[in-house]
């Protein structure tokens, strides 16, 4: 019987044949933290004395969801951080440089490469052919000092996933619906694998959404086999080398298959307060927004940014809606400065913030008033998420949230994209 393709990474990390079900220990390729949970992987190190990194080049400890710090003890943290770099010899991904996830991406990910990280969101390198997951801070911290974890091999859910995407439909929509469908715990520790001829001609900045993702229904990795779209990706970040064909058996045994044609699909969004409580578009057209956040690891990418700007060019953000915009790395905010998109935006009266997680987990940035409603490009509209549990949050797509900051209220993007196209 076939490997499905997390039995195939971790059976080829291991040196032989794993089926799901099993438990392996695995050498960790990379390994990450960030400023809200490195800190107490660094604490925990420091405690049991055992203060090092097997892999210094592999290990990064990213600030990026308080950067720059709001507070003293999260400055505090940062200082932790940026020392325990220097002792270690580890990297250091200091303010400005952008998410984790978007750099993990762009720097570390890689077909076959096993990636673990403390924080859920570490699945976005699955559409590299990663094994990648998110896990606590202490089990990291160990993986960051002995280079090495354990694993529960997971059982696969294949979701193939086939069809045209219509005009002002996109990965974002796609992610949203299968979570509708899933619900939040509908493939809790399970392996998200995606395929299909919609998958195949899907570009990397929408694959990486569709990974992200995975775990707002539970995944511990959300996979894509490696293919000439991921080659090409890598052949763009200087990495040439790191690409090599990785993808699973013909034969593979699935614990079930999803199949779901997206030709027909309509925007969809996440109404408060969870991902799973989705909804089209034309079912909440006409709520009041009072904030619009894109950005964030799920949708902060220069093709996103494209899509915002094609939109709100020509227009701007409307009365009493605030308009945060978050470039999620420094790659990418260079590269819309160079485009003309961060011009466009700021000229439609969006504010630009430095690459980071931004408003995202609600820190800093975009924190709402009490009652106040924002939708959001990010992954999670938790009660509290944007640092108010008085508040509401909607995710949707950057389209969806472009065109809605134009009117105020939520707004089906098809309506403007079909407009333009007839100018």
């Amino acid at each position: 019987m076939g490997l499905t393709l997390a039995e195939k990474i971790l059976s080829q990390r291991v040196g032989h044949t794993v089926k799901a079900g099993q438990i392996v220990i695995a050498p960790v390729d990379v390994a990450l933290t960030q400023d809200g949970t490195g800190p107490l992987a660094v604490r925990q190190l420091q405690k049991i004395g055992l203060e090092k990194v097997a892999n210094p080049d592999n290990t990064i400890l990213y600030i990026d969801h308080a950067a720059p710090s709001p507070r003293r003890e999260l400055s505090n943290d940062h200082v932790l951080l940026r020392e325990f770099a220097h002792k270690t010899g580890c990297r250091l991904s200091d303010v400005g440089a952008g998410v984790c996830h978007q750099l993990i991406a762009e720097n570390y990910g890689a077909p076959g490469r096993v990636i673990i990280g403390a924080d859920s969101h570490t699945c976005t390198a699955g559409a590299l052919a990663a094994f990648a997951t998110g896990m606590g801070s202490t089990d990291v911290a160990m993986g960051m000092a002995l280079g090495k974890t354990w694993f529960r091999v997971p059982e696969s859910i294949q979701v193939r996933i086939t069809g045209k995407l219509p005009v002002g439909v996109y990965a974002k929509d796609i992610i949203l619906y299968l979570i509708g469908m899933l619900g939040a715990d509908g493939a809790t520790y399970k392996a998200l694998e995606f395929t299909g001829d919609a998958i195949a001609t899907m570009p990397m900045a929408e694959r990486l959404t569709l990974s992200n993702m995975a775990v707002e229904a539970g995944a511990k990795v959300g996979l894509i086999a490696s293919d000439t779209v991921t080659k090409a990706y890598l052949e763009e970040q200087g990495r040439s080398g790191d690409y090599k064909p990785l993808s699973a058996d013909e034969d593979a045994q699935y614990q079930k298959t999803m199949e779901l044609d997206v030709s027909s699909l309509e925007p969809i969004l996440a109404a408060p307060h969870t991902v799973d409580n989705t909804h089209t578009v034309s079912d909440l057209v006409g709520t009041p927004i009072d904030q619009v956040f894109i950005g964030s690891c799920t949708n902060g990418r220069l093709e996103d940014l494209a899509i915002v700007a094609d939109i709100m060019k020509g227009g701007h953000v409307a009365p009493g809606v605030r308009c945060i915009v978050v470039p999620a790395s420094r790659q990418v905010f260079v590269a819309a400065l160079q485009k003309g998109y961060i011009e466009t935006l700021v000229e439609a009266g969006a504010i630009i913030l430095a690459p980071g997680c931004g408003p995202c987990v609600g820190v800093h940035e975009g924190i709402l008033g009490d009652g106040e409603v924002s939708l959001n490009t990010s992954n999670r509209n938790f009660q509290g998420r944007l640092g108010n549990p008085q508040a509401f949050i909607y995710l949707g797509s950057p389209a969806v949230a472009a065109a809605s900051a134009l009117t105020g209220v939520i707004t089906d993007p098809r309506e403007v994209l079909n407009h333009a196209a007839g100018r």
